[in-house]
């Protein structure tokens, strides 16, 4: 039987995890891969602190070499999160011929064209599953079955935090702040939730599967991002009465060499498959050329399921007899044949205040006509108040820039914009 060496760069909630699946899961993975997995160091910042995991201390190390200078360690599993230092970490033992498993969604999305060369250089292998939804093998499924697609679209709730915050919003009523406290006693959401809430986690996320998926790079930078913070109760009561469900919702559409890439609070219809999935669960929805709509959900986060993903890469590097490089997807920059747009087309669901007078109407749909934009349906609701009412409008599907202006071009005498949402499926 093998036996593979690994070291560890950071010991917190995911390597703690990968630390118990590999000690209590460990004789039947030796079994089904016939491989014997030996921990050998674990880089912490704090030898001293209490942890969920048993790790042996003489295990425990402040010292980046004793992970990346030791030749019998031939595999470095990275759980640092963030770009530095673990990104240099990671280039170092890449460039020094060790294989990396990471999570890290932030490192990759910023960095994949520095990490493929050292990986390259150091003839070593680079796998990333758990960076994109956790246990759910998304980056497996995009980079194997896939292959004999071309993927149009892919949809997804890849983040579990704002998932589970607008889960609650729509099921029990409450409001985002309330929501997001409780969240954060759970410990879904972080003390400093910022990365969650406001769309950074799922665009990091979505520059790396649409990079693989479209076959080229699609850099961070390109990818659109609103997050959920002025998200309102209104706004959810509206879409539910309606027969919407809200989700912050990674996009990414591919028409020729015209790329949307974008994360942001979307209305779907509540038959619609991801209308489905709550709580803290993730899912994507892709479309294919071949396969068609087909759909991948589960556990996006937690220990142990992120912890399933790491431990099954490690397996498959193990074993490999080489490592496999899309190159298309490591480029420091897209081709340049190719044109990222912000003037998609969708739905838009549009909150506003009206004053309640002969011509109100007349003049909004006015704007919006000279825009070319047509309404699907409007609704008002209650008597009014102080002379103006709430007035609700979804468009047929239109461009973006083409519905902004309109909605510019407003007198604000006669109506107040509150709540834009864009609306799919």
């Amino acid at each position: 039987m093998k036996e593979l060496v690994i070291g560890f760069l950071g010991c917190g909630n995911v390597g703690g995890g990968v630390w118990k699946l590999l000690e209590g899961f460990e004789k039947e993975l030796a079994q089904r891969a016939n491989l014997k997995i030996r921990v050998k160091k674990v880089l912490v910042r704090n030898v001293n602190k209490a942890r969920t995991c048993s790790v042996p201390q003489s295990l425990l190390t402040t010292c980046p070499e004793d992970v990346l200078c030791d030749p019998e360690i031939t595999l470095v599993a990275e759980f640092m999160g963030g770009e530095q230092p673990a990104t240099e970490y990671m280039l170092r033992a890449l460039k020094s011929g060790k294989t990396v498993v990471t999570a890290n969604k932030m490192a990759l999305a910023l960095n994949w064209h520095r990490l493929h060369e050292a990986a390259r250089h150091g003839r070593a292998g680079l796998y990333y599953e758990a960076s994109v939804c956790g246990a759910i093998p998304v980056i497996d499924v995009l980079s194997g079955p896939m292959q004999s697609n071309r993927i149009s679209s892919i949809m997804g709730i890849i983040n579990g935090t704002t998932n589970y915050i607008l889960s609650r919003m729509y099921e029990q009523g409450e409001d985002y702040a309330a929501v997001l406290a409780d969240a954060q006693k759970l410990g879904l959401a972080e003390p400093d939730p910022s990365s969650d809430v406001e769309g950074m986690d799922a665009a990091y996320k979505l520059s790396i599967m649409a990079s693989l998926a479209f076959h080229t790079r699609v850099p961070f930078k390109q990818v659109y991002r609103e997050g959920i913070t002025g998200v309102t109760q209104e706004d959810i009561a509206w879409g539910k009465e309606l027969g919407y469900v809200m989700k912050l919702l990674a996009v990414a559409k591919r028409e020729g060499d015209t790329v949307e890439v974008r994360v942001h609070p979307t209305f779907l219809p509540k038959e619609h498959p991801l209308s489905r999935v709550h709580d803290s669960f993730n899912a994507v929805y892709l479309s294919g050329h071949a396969c068609k709509e087909m759909m991948l959900q589960g556990r996006g986060a937690g220990d142990l399921p992120t912890a399933s993903a790491i431990v099954g890469d490690i397996m498959r590097a193990g074993n490999a007899t080489e490592h496999f490089f899309p190159d298309s997807a490591f480029l420091a920059e897209p081709d340049v044949s190719l044109q990222f747009t912000r003037n998609w087309n969708t739905r838009f669901f549009v909150r506003m205040s009206a004053v309640d007078a002969p011509g109100t109407l007349e003049k909004i749909a006015g704007c919006l006509a000279r825009e070319n934009v047509s309404i699907a349906t409007m609704v008002q609701r209650d008597a009014p108040v102080d002379g103006r009412l709430t007035l609700v409008l979804i468009t047929h599907s239109a461009p973006e820039m083409s519905v902004q202006a309109a909605l510019a071009a407003m007198p604000k005498a006669v109506c107040q914009v509150q709540s834009v949402i864009r609306t799919e499926g």
